[in-house]
C-alpha cells in the first residue's frame, strides 16, 4: 500500500501538471500483482514539444522545492513526445496527443483502477487525520535553517582565525622590524 508521503508527491505532481495546463491529467493506480515497478502512473499531455518539457520542469522543480524530491531517472526530454520521469512510488508519463493515442497506456493496463485527483486528495486528507486521532507525529522535512545555523558558526569561527592569525603576524613582523633597526618592539594593541 502506497504511503501517504508518496501520495502527497504524486498530488503536487498533480497539481503542477494542471498549473502548467496539461490536458488530460489521469492517474491510474496499478494492481500489485501485475506490477512490481510502481504504485501509480500520472498520465497526461501537452499541445506541444515545449509545453512537455514546460511540465515536466514544473514537477521536477515543485517536488525539489516543497519536498526535497528528486526523479531516479528522467527519459525522453530532449524529442519532448514522451518524457518519463521515474520517482519510485510513481512515474510520470507526458506525451505529445499522437504519442499518447498512438501507445495508448491506459489500453494496456487494464488491470489499472483510474483515480481523479479529488479521490486522491480525499485519501490523504483521512489518511492525516486518522494519524493525528492516532497521535502519530508525521515525519518531517529535514531542517534548513539548522544548516544554515551550523554554516554561520563556521564562517564566525573562520573568520576569528584569520583575524587572530593577523594579528600573530603583525606582532611578529613589528618584532623583527624592531630587531633589525635596534628598538624595542612596542606593546601597544
Amino acid at each position: 500500500m502506497p504511503s501517504i508521503e508518496s501520495n502527497q508527491l504524486l498530488l503536487a505532481a498533480a497539481a503542477a501538471c494542471e498549473d502548467k495546463k496539461a490536458e488530460d491529467i489521469r492517474i491510474l493506480a496499478l494492481d500489485p500483482a501485475e506490477s512490481g515497478l510502481t504504485d501509480y502512473f500520472l498520465i497526461c499531455n501537452g499541445t506541444n514539444d515545449r509545453q512537455n518539457v514546460a511540465i515536466t520542469d514544473e514537477i521536477e522543480l515543485r517536488l525539489k522545492r516543497e519536498f526535497g524530491v528528486y526523479p531516479n531517472s528522467v527519459e525522453g526530454r530532449r524529442q519532448a513526445e514522451w518524457i518519463l520521469m521515474d520517482y519510485v512510488d510513481f512515474i510520470v508519463h507526458v506525451f505529445s496527443a499522437e504519442k499518447r493515442a498512438f501507445y495508448g497506456l491506459e489500453r494496456l493496463r487494464k488491470s489499472a483502477t483510474t483515480i481523479s485527483v479529488a479521490d486522491l486528495h480525499a485519501e490523504v486528507k483521512a489518511s492525516l487525520t486518522t494519524r493525528r486521532l492516532k497521535k502519530t507525529p508525521a515525519p518531517t522535512a529535514p531542517k534548513k535553517i539548522a544548516v544554515a545555523k551550523k554554516s554561520s558558526a563556521v564562517v564566525k569561527k573562520v573568520a576569528a582565525k584569520k583575524t587572530t592569525k593577523k594579528t600573530v603576524s603583525a606582532a611578529k613582523s613589528s618584532k623583527v622590524t624592531a630587531t633589525k633597526t635596534g628598538r624595542k618592539p612596542s606593546t601597544k594593541k
